[in-house]
């Protein structure tokens, strides 16, 4: 017995003299409480939405205060005119437009009923419907309110309109939000891994001696991926296409070139995941635990980013898959070109440049080690 407790203790040490082992015993259980107590609901707050208001009267005034004040809504801009309403839309500055029909308050007391249309970015079917669902809740408890005040019935009629995606089919959110999941898959783990083995194998420290350039051995190791997850990316949009009838409505050519652009990102994280990781098991561990989670929950692909807290609206910034997810909604869906994308790609652009520049240097530093 006392034989078996002293070498439990040996493995109480053990476990304590390994950071890292206690890192993941205790840092990713809070972590992933964090995470997905916060991130994981279907509740949607301050989602930015537009007001035309053609009326301007006081019945107008008291609607759009009680859409401000749900906590649901954030105003985003006041439009003069209809034609402003799908610019706003294709910027990404807005998920929902609110009109206010004219005459509205004087229709409402005369014939005791008035329009209000509600149109909504359904690229994200989910959001798209809690939203309409909160404007309808809303104007039904206005409708109530005035009832009781003045002993007698009216009725708003919201007229529901879905851009983009009327028939709110499910298949345009996920199909997006797939290739992203994907191409990181193919990209950031599968090169990792297979890195790290070399490394454990020593082919690596043969190619690291060998007269050829850090930025060529990354070059060369980086070609045959970027060739399987373009393959890999044809192959989800032709299925999506002819299976599920994903629309393209934008330029095939920008699409390609922005799903390249984001396959080189991935690839460029990969490959510095495989200069600090020394084993297989440890490139999957940061492959799984730092990329594919928050890929999943902080990209806006599942869970809408408006509604988290803001400390992990900051943090989502920095995944690249939020950027990626706008720009194929974007070219995909409604159709945008270079212009409405360009801030997204230029963040890419800037993380993929980041990303090669600290990989060549952890190369170099290795190189001049060995």
């Amino acid at each position: 017995m006392k034989r078996f407790i002293s070498f439990v203790k040996k493995e109480f040490f053990h476990i304590f003299r390994d950071v890292r082992t206690l890192t993941i015993l205790f840092g990713m259980p809070i972590i992933q409480i964090i995470l997905f107590g916060f991130s994981i609901t279907n509740e949607i707050r301050n989602a930015d939405i537009a007001i035309l208001d053609k009326s301007k009267d006081t019945a107008t005034r008291q609607i759009t205060d009680k859409l401000l004040a749900s906590g649901y809504f954030r105003l985003n801009s006041i439009l003069q005119s209809e034609s402003q309403i799908e610019q706003a839309f294709k910027k990404g500055e807005i998920k929902l437009a609110v009109i206010f029909e004219q005459d509205f308050q004087h229709n409402l007391l005369k014939n005791g009923s008035s329009n209000l249309q509600l149109i909504a970015d359904a690229t994200d079917p989910n959001t798209a419907s809690t939203l309409t669902n909160y404007v309808s809740a809303i104007v039904q408890d206005y409708q109530l309110s005035q009832a009781r005040n003045k002993a007698g019935i009216i009725q708003v009629q919201p007229d529901l309109r879905m851009l983009y995606n009327p028939e709110l089919e499910g298949t345009y959110m996920f199909v997006p939000g797939l290739i992203t999941v994907i191409l990181l898959l193919i990209g950031a783990m599968m090169t990792s891994i297979t890195i790290a083995r070399e490394k454990e194998s020593g082919t690596m420290e043969l190619l690291l001696v060998s007269p050829l350039r850090p930025a060529v051995i990354i070059l060369g190791k980086s070609i045959p991926y970027i060739v399987l997850a373009l393959i890999n990316a044809a192959t989800i949009l032709i299925i999506g296409a002819t299976v599920f009838g994903m629309p393209l409505e934008g330029n095939l050519g920008l699409l390609v070139a922005e799903i390249f652009l984001y396959i080189v990102l991935s690839l460029s994280l990969g490959i510095l995941i495989s200069t600090i990781a020394e084993t297989q098991q440890t490139a999957l561990l940061f492959s799984l635990m730092g990329l594919m989670l928050p890929t999943i929950i902080l990209s806006g692909f599942i869970f809408p980013i408006e509604s988290m807290p803001e400390i992990l609206q900051w943090i989502s910034n920095v995944i690249p898959a939020k950027w990626f997810i706008i720009i194929i909604r974007n070219v995909m869906l409604k159709g945008t070109g270079f212009a409405s994308v360009a801030f997204e790609t230029a963040v890419l652009a800037g993380m993929t440049l980041l990303l090669l520049g600290l990989s060549i240097v952890k190369f170099n530093v290795r190189l001049s080690q060995s």
